[in-house]
């Protein structure tokens, strides 16, 4: 077996459908991260505070790349995200997949950081912070 991560693609789609980590890599586990405040004049604990769930997604990422970074990784060395969203006003109270995407592939698949994680994405009724429509977790691998 390679030392490297292997990733199997799904077409165009910005996911792996799967990807094999060697055994003499070390894996790293991100809590679930949420947003950061968008608009502070916003009413706080409501989603205009955070933003749609595109701008929640990026500054998600951003925070995401902060932690890794501080762990000398960064946001293509993540091999697997789950990604909680909860029902948009926007979408009639189901989840924005559409604004989750227009987020993560900002992020993924792109010139400068090809590669492309396993990814689930479910909808859930609410997350701890009031007003936050997007909480994700990663899985990161360090090659030796």
């Amino acid at each position: 077996m390679s030392d490297s991560i292997q990733r199997t693609r799904v077409g165009d789609f910005p996911i792996s459908q799967t990807v094999t980590v060697p055994a003499s890599a070390s894996l790293v586990f991100v809590s679930g991260t949420l947003p950061d405040v968008a608009d502070p004049n916003a009413p706080t604990g409501t989603p205009a505070a955070y933003g749609n769930t595109e701008v929640q997604t990026v500054s998600v990422f951003n925070k995401l790349r902060k932690i890794l970074r501080e762990q000398d990784l960064d946001l293509g060395d993540i091999v697997q995200l789950r990604v909680f969203l909860v029902g948009a006003e926007e979408t009639a109270g189901k989840l924005d997949f559409t604004g989750l995407q227009r987020g993560y592939t900002q992020f993924f698949g792109t010139p400068e950081q090809p590669n492309k994680p396993a990814r689930t994405a479910l909808q859930v009724v609410a997350l701890p912070l009031p007003g936050a429509l997007v909480e994700v977790e990663a899985i990161a691998a360090r090659t030796t």
